[in-house]
Order: structure tokens, then sequence, then C-alpha cells
């Protein structure tokens, strides 16, 4: 059964976005078509997707690698919108350049953006893109908004674990852009925060890792922290279907509601969650990272965007999830 509201497709179908993306595409009448990474040994458990409401009925399931874009043609094919919200293992400990991998990343999303080019019914493509991309750049600014990117030569002089993540996440934007307007492709960017609340697919993923890595005792990524934006699930799920909806849509799309700081974060938890061993403002007082800078929302507002969660939601239903799936 077709949906009412037509069929699209969403790329990397059991990611934590695109999972939950999936879920509200559903609920508000499309029908969806999914690509799926194939596992080399067996097929990967795609239950928790097709047991949403209006799986069985308008839930197709793909198997395709952004390592060989052409087979994505078989998913796009007949959709009239794409969320590209797939993104390559970043494997590092192999052996290979890191250019090579950021390469592979940047080349799987220009096929697809190709795919949908050729496809005559794609009308916009979302590419899901990281705040990643807009706040590494060392301009020591509070705040900043679309027009801002990150460096990618002080992401590298910075020796960041997770730096390789921020430079293909950066240089794949770009390009998508350059590319859609080179080729008069629809095409706009969701930056969204660090993403938090619950989760539909099964392992804990790593935006909520580090969001809740005080409650987990996690010290290795506290250094995140300093100064967190921060977005609900929901919310980045529903923005993405509002840019694919919204006709004025142009460009990039910041989607962050709130920035925490280390102590802000360290007095909530504690008040809130006296079960959990909280670290003290004394004890964070000699934390070291990557101070975030805050993000605006506002061209996202002002395209008449809603947000409707706050950081009591998002720690609410991240905590209440992981103790669900006895993560906790």
């Amino acid at each position: 059964m077709e949906g009412e509201k037509g069929r699209v497709c969403v790329t990397g179908g059991t990611g934590y976005v695109a999972s939950w993306l999936i879920m509200k595409l559903l609920e508000q009448g499309y029908s969806v078509n999914t690509t799926v990474r194939p596992h080399p040994e067996h097929k990967r458990d795609v239950g928790f997707l097709t047991s949403l409401p209006g799986g069985s009925e308008r839930l197709e399931i793909f198997y395709a690698d952004l390592s060989e874009p052409s087979g994505f043609e078989v998913a796009i094919k007949g959709c009239i919108g794409v969320f590209h919200v797939a993104s390559p293992t970043l494997d590092f400990g192999n052996g290979e350049p890191e250019e090579v991998v950021i390469q592979r990343a940047t080349d799987g999303t220009l096929g697809i953006l190709k795919v949908c080019l050729n496809s005559k019914t794609v009308k916009r493509v979302v590419l899901t893109s990281s705040a990643s991309a807009v706040a590494f750049n060392g301009s020591g600014v509070e705040t900043m908004d679309e027009a801002y990117w990150s460096d990618v030569d002080y992401i590298r002089a910075s020796n960041l674990p997770i730096g390789p993540y921020f430079v293909s996440k950066t240089l794949t934007e770009k390009r998508a852009l350059e590319f859609a307007q080179e080729h008069g492709l629809d095409l706009v960017t969701l930056t969204p925060a660090y993403i938090h609340g619950p989760f539909i697919c099964p392992n804990m993923p790593s935006s909520v890792r580090i969001s809740l890595a005080m409650v987990l005792g996690d010290r290795e990524q506290y250094g995140l922290l300093i100064n967190a934006p921060m977005v609900h699930i929901d919310d980045v799920a529903r923005a993405h279907i509002f840019l694919l909806e919204y006709p004025e849509a142009k460009g990039r799309y910041i989607c962050s509601k709130d920035t925490i700081t280390i102590e802000e974060m360290s007095e909530f938890l504690s008040a809130k969650y006296p079960e959990y061993s909280i670290p003290t403002l004394e004890y964070l007082k000699d934390v070291e990272g990557h101070k975030n800078p805050g993000l605006s929302s506002k061209k996202l507002l002002d395209s008449g965007f809603k947000f409707r969660y706050g950081l009591e939601e998002m720690f609410d239903g991240a905590i209440q999830c992981c103790k669900e799936k006895g993560l906790l």
C-alpha cells in the first residue's frame, strides 16, 4: 500500500537518526525505502524497523553500500525525496590512510547525489551533516551560525581521536553543496548538535554515550562536554521532514536546542539523578578539551520549525531507554 504522502528513501536505516526518522515518516503517512549495509556473514537484524507501526505495509528494505553508490539506484527509484543519513564506518585501525577513507565517504555521497539527479523523480535531497562541520575552526566565536565552517587543517592540528570523522563530515557537506549547485539538484543539509534522547536501534548511539558520559563514568569523554550543544532525537527527525516539505528550504540548517556547560550538567544530573555517582565540580575543574561554541538555530526557527523537547526530556528519554535495554 503506497503511503498518502508518497515514497521517500532513507539511507543507513539501522542507525540512530535514520531509524527514528523512518518511524516518524511512517507515522506521517509516507512510504519508505531504506538501505542497510550488507553484512559479510549474515543479514543484519532489522526487526526493530519492520515491527514499526506501518512497517509491514509501507517499509521496504534494500541492501547497499556507500562504496558502490550505484547499488542505491533500486532503492531511490520512484522516490520523491531522499534523506541521505548514512555515513561510512571510519576505521583507521586497519592501516588505511585517512585520505583514502575520507575519499570513500565523499565519493559515496556524491555517487548517491548522481543517482538522485538521474532518477527524474527525486524533488529534494536532505543530507544529514553534523555540527562538527561547523564548530572546529579556532575562531573563538561564542555562537556560530550556518556561515561558519570547520577548518580541516585546524582539526588535523588538534590531533583529536575523532578528528578524521570531523574532517569527513566537513568535506562531504561542502562537496555535496558544490555538486548540487553545479548540477541544479535541490539539496538542503541539516547540521545537528549532539543528538540525545531515546533510541530504537539495539545499541547505544555514540552521541548518547558521550552525552551520558557522567552517568556512565566514562571519564575519557568529559573533555567533549565542556560546552555541549544538544538536541533531542525527535526534533532532529522532525527537522529532516520539515526541510523536505518546506518549499523555501535552501542551503544549510543548524539544529541545536540547548547548550549546557560541563558544570551545569554536573549540577543538573546530580539533582535529578541522585542514584548515580555524578562527578563533582571539584573533580571536573581540571578537565581539558575543546570548548564547543553555541550553535544558532535561528535560520531553522525563522522558517517555521518549532523544537518540542529540552534537556530534561533528552536525559530522561536516554536514561529510561538505556535501562529498558539493559545498557545501564
